[in-house]
């Protein structure tokens, strides 16, 4: 498998080496809850939840809420945020790029998986996106900016991985999502990137 392993993930959780985390939900989901954009009673599937702030943000708003993970530190990060608060999510150990759902939901949060993800595996989990929500539902996607010089030349560095926003309009093509016009505004990221905030719609 192209790009970090299983292992290289629980390393990190287990020596807190996380630097992604904000250490609260994103301000960008905060956002997305206070405009309406996920409705409480709605089901959301969270990809590579790693520490849980926004499995827990979403559980508290309500929502039905699934976070997903292959690394077992970050699921028990995920539950310590869920548990002091009886806040309620079920949690999965498992690998997106081959996970399913019961059934299609309503949403899905994409913040830190698909930038986590080498591009080798980036067809695959555009893929898992589609299938996963009904149509009509909505993908809240934060699409890492991490320009770096040697990708002048060719390399491909990461993680973060760079979500060019002409790959992501070829990965989730208008012939299968609704896009949103730009201009879309930067959320600035501890890593000292950007992300830019994307609402499309399955078609």
């Amino acid at each position: 498998m192209a790009g970090p392993t299983i292992d290289f993930w629980q390393s990190r959780f287990e020596s807190g080496q996380t630097p992604w985390e904000r250490e609260s939900a994103s301000p960008q989901l905060q956002a997305w809850l206070a405009q309406g954009t996920i409705q409480a009673g709605e089901r959301v599937i969270v990809p590579g939840c790693g520490g849980g702030w926004e499995v827990a943000a979403l559980a508290a708003h309500g929502a039905r809420v699934s976070g997903i993970d292959y690394a077992p530190g970050a699921l028990a990060r995920t539950v310590s945020r869920l548990e002091p608060s009886g806040l309620q999510a079920d949690l999965e150990k498992a690998d997106v790029l081959h996970w399913q759902p019961t059934a299609p939901v309503d949403a899905v949060y994409e913040q830190t998986c698909l930038c986590a993800l080498h591009p080798d595996h980036w067809i695959r989990y555009a893929s898992q996106l589609h299938a996963w929500l009904r149509p009509g539902g909505r993908l809240l996607a934060l699409f890492m900016q991490m320009h770096r010089d040697s990708a002048s030349q060719g390399m491909v560095e990461g993680p973060p991985y760079h979500c060019d926003i002409n790959a992501m309009r070829a990965l989730f093509p208008a012939q299968q999502w609704e896009w949103p016009k730009p201009p879309f505004s930067a959320v600035a990221h501890p890593s000292g990137a950007f992300e830019l905030p994307v609402v499309l719609v399955r078609r």
